[in-house]
């Protein structure tokens, strides 16, 4: 693994390209237990160090001749605390879903939630691109402590968030049969985000 230093001091125009760029920002100013400095703060704005470099990594592969799904870094991993649903009033991890959202789409707009609060769970499908999150706790991946996280994933080239973040309740060819059928429309959407219930934009 090539360690690249600073944060702000790499270029991705000059880094070496990769598939993922993994990333969490230190979590102080969205914590409950800190002073909510959200996205602003010092620390967890570096949030926007990794799409920086995720956006020149990408137009540097495009100008190279990749292009469609194959341009990269396709896929972006980000982790945090829980307190980034709620930190700014809501307003901060729905910044952060819309510039992912706009590493692909530069007008994508990412709307909050009708009731204002952010579910655990939950995924936004693009036009070709897709964002989904769920919170996990360590203590059911071998640390002996309850440790909840945000696990979010970006899929830049297709629909895949989804299915790499969630569970499967099935094999490949054998389908999991639904126990209830359900008929929603648009918008059913702002009800809000979860697991079973991806919104398209």
């Amino acid at each position: 693994m090539k360690h690249l230093g600073d944060i702000t001091k790499i270029s991705g125009y000059t880094a070496p390209i990769v598939d993922c760029i993994i990333g969490g920002s230190p979590c102080q100013d969205l914590s409950v237990a800190g002073k909510r400095a959200g996205l602003d703060g010092e620390r967890s704005g570096l949030y926007m160090e990794q799409i920086r470099i995720v956006k020149e990594m990408r137009a540097k592969d495009e100008r190279n001749g990749r292009s469609g799904v194959d341009i990269r870094p396709r896929y972006m991993v980000w982790e945090n605390v829980p307190g980034a649903f709620s930190s700014n009033k809501s307003e901060d991890f729905r910044i952060v879903l819309e510039e992912l959202a706009k590493v692909k789409d530069e007008n994508a707009v990412i709307p909050r939630p009708a009731d204002g609060k952010w579910r655990t769970s939950g995924c936004i499908l693009g036009d070709g691109w897709s964002i989904a999150w769920r919170v996990l706790d360590a203590q059911f991946w071998g640390v002996p402590q309850r440790r909840r996280r945000i696990a979010l994933v970006a899929d830049f080239g297709g629909q895949s968030a989804p299915e790499i973040l969630f569970v499967r309740q099935s094999l490949s060819g054998h389908s999991y049969e639904s126990k209830s059928k359900r008929k929603e429309t648009s918008s059913d959407a702002s009800r809000g985000f979860g697991a079973d219930d991806c919104i398209g934009v």
